[in-house]
């Protein structure tokens, strides 16, 4: 189920940004996940902070070029799953 548009995502307790080799990483418990391009872009906007909502909004003037439907089925999409990963949690 994909997430509320008015929900804030924030890292789950023991996920964290890290890097190695000099690329920017998600560290999970027992693994980490490299993230290059939108990825790294939807990650840092998931503070607590941001909706999902604002981050699409915010992708899709990055993403111009892209159909603004498909950056937001994305966007949820990538969500959706880091939050079954129990990277992602969501606050309303």
């Amino acid at each position: 189920m994909p997430p509320e548009l008015n929900s804030r995502p924030r890292l789950a307790p023991g996920c964290r940004l890290g890097e190695n080799n000099q690329q920017r990483v998600l560290l999970m418990p027992e693994r980490a996940l490299r993230l290059i391009g939108p990825s790294l872009e939807i990650i840092e906007r998931c503070d607590g902070k941001h909706t999902v909502q604002q981050i699409v909004v915010d992708l899709q003037k990055i993403y111009f070029k892209a159909q603004p439907q498909k950056v937001e089925q994305d966007i949820l999409g990538y969500l959706t799953l880091l939050q079954k990963e129990r990277a992602l949690d969501f606050e309303s």
